[in-house]
């Protein structure tokens, strides 16, 4: 299995994240969990489509061109034969970059691209395959210029992100609402029409991947980590962690620590939890999955 994440060019940084590219040909069948980072993404599976497993129960296809929204628990997939995805993470404030105003409304979902703008859908989908078959990301690239010059991030909401994330979500709402010197309910809805999430669910889960990044340092305990990042007790940790991840904490320090890579249902959580931007990871068994 193979890992990449490129940095975008400097012209992109305000509007997208990163580009990565995930493939394996012989994936194994275990179930996959991706943890929520309060970025949207756009992805295009160039190989066999995922199994997507539901909260309810149901499990069905993933789509070849999907948009990942805004999550607000653990997105769990399977493979379902060789895998080739490629994603573009998109920057918080420009989520709304392909949804529009749509975006709310499609919080815990993961929609059929084309349903959302057929045209770029498919050049999108044309980008991704010349991406693929040069090794190079500039097809990508150039295609999200076209797109990101025509959009304009609100600049207010944008300030907003870069405080939370200075803080990693350790940051109370009202606080910042003042500091911004706006009304809490003027920065409530504008941070959910750009970002796809409110304010303190983005803040919750900067301040969840924190928390993840620090236990997977492995110098910290669940305690010491909870206080460093704002948490009340351990009890608020441990909570949090269980219903943003969909397993006990002790099991993910475990994987992060004592069997480094060696759980497959956390393998590629891990991964996306460390976004080193080169990464390969080879074991028998592992299978990639991709997320918003």
């Amino acid at each position: 299995m193979e890992y990449v994440e490129h940095a975008p060019p400097q012209d992109l940084r305000r509007h997208l994240q990163c580009l990565w590219e995930l493939q394996d040909d012989a994936p194994g069948d275990g179930v996959h969990a991706i943890y929520p980072d309060g970025h949207c993404e756009l992805l295009a599976e160039l190989g066999v489509p995922l199994r997507f497993h539901g909260p309810d129960g149901e499990v069905r296809a993933d789509q070849a061109l999907c948009f990942a929204a805004q999550q607000r628990g653990p997105i769990r997939l399977q493979a379902a034969g060789p895998v080739h995805c490629i994603g573009i993470r998109l920057a918080p404030a420009c989520s709304a970059l392909v949804a529009g105003a749509a975006l709310p409304r499609l919080r815990d979902h993961a929609p059929d691209l084309r349903t959302l703008d057929p045209a770029f859908a498919a050049d999108f989908h044309a980008a991704a395959q010349a991406s693929a078959a040069s090794r190079s990301p500039e097809p990508l690239w150039q295609l999200m210029r076209g797109r990101c010059g025509t959009f304009v991030p609100d600049a207010l909401v944008e300030r907003a992100v870069a405080r939370l994330d200075e803080r990693a979500g350790d940051l109370r709402i009202g606080t910042l609402a003042t500091q911004l010197a706006i009304s809490l309910r003027t920065l409530q809805a504008r941070f959910l029409a750009a970002v796809g999430m409110t304010p303190k669910e983005y803040a919750r889960v900067r301040r969840l991947q924190a928390l993840l990044r620090t236990l997977d340092d492995g110098i910290a305990g669940i305690a010491e980590a909870a206080a460093a990042h704002g948490y009340t007790d351990q009890a608020h940790a441990t909570h949090d962690l269980a219903h943003w991840t969909g397993i006990t904490p002790a099991r993910l320090v475990r994987a992060l620590r004592s069997d480094r890579g060696g759980d497959e249902a956390l393998r590629l959580a891990t991964a996306f939890i460390r976004g080193q931007h080169t990464l390969e990871l080879r074991a028998e068994g592992a299978s990639p999955v991709a997320a918003g």
